[in-house]
């Protein structure tokens, strides 16, 4: 095996999971779902049939990822982060056939407690502020805070607030990378 799993862990026999990934305490991994390399679960996460994680995407305890969930390279989703996959839950009907996606791009971070309604889609490098509950589609780069989840801002791919000036560019204050802001969308130079 060139995974870890907790011994307490359950892995249903159908996955695929990559090299280096671990999963930890009362986790549970379920049928047909992928999981990347150099992943890390935390404990007490659910991944749910067909759920899909790329490389190096680390999630923290208590998250529920549903079916629909695809979860590109560098993801991190904080703790006890939720998705939906039903618009219209209800106990007495059975909806599966009604399963939204939603795709959470490469880089983007999910904070604690954040809850992402199904069908909306998560921009590359998208930064989603903790309790956010996000009920649309978040472009690339957003910086997203409340509920509903509405956006305040621009953020690099280090996690920096970005600064735009009169001509529309910015530098990260970390990486001293540069962007700028074209017809509302964050370009990385």
């Amino acid at each position: 095996m060139e995974y870890f799993n907790h011994e307490s862990a359950i892995i249903d026999s159908d996955c695929i999971i990559g090299k280096g990934t671990k999963i930890w305490h009362f986790s549970h991994i379920m049928s047909n779902s992928t999981i990347g390399q150099n992943c890390n679960i935390g404990q007490n996460v659910v991944v749910s049939p067909g759920v899909i994680l790329g490389n190096n995407v680390k999630i923290q305890n208590n998250v529920s990822l549903y079916t629909g969930v695809i979860c590109e390279d560098d993801v991190f989703l904080g703790p006890s982060c939720v998705f939906t996959n039903v618009v219209n839950p209800r106990s007495a009907v059975n909806r599966r056939d009604q399963y939204l996606k939603t795709k959470v791009g490469k880089g983007a971070s999910i904070g604690a407690n954040a809850t992402i309604v199904c069908g909306h889609d998560i921009g590359e490098y998208a930064f989603i502020g903790a309790g956010a509950v996000v009920t649309k589609t978040v472009p690339a780069y957003a910086l997203v805070v409340g509920n509903p989840a509405k956006q305040i801002g621009w953020i690099s791919e280090f996690g920096h607030r970005l600064n735009f000036d009169a001509s529309n560019k910015a530098i990260c204050t970390e990486s001293n990378d540069a962007y700028e802001l074209i017809n509302n969308k964050v370009i990385k130079k």
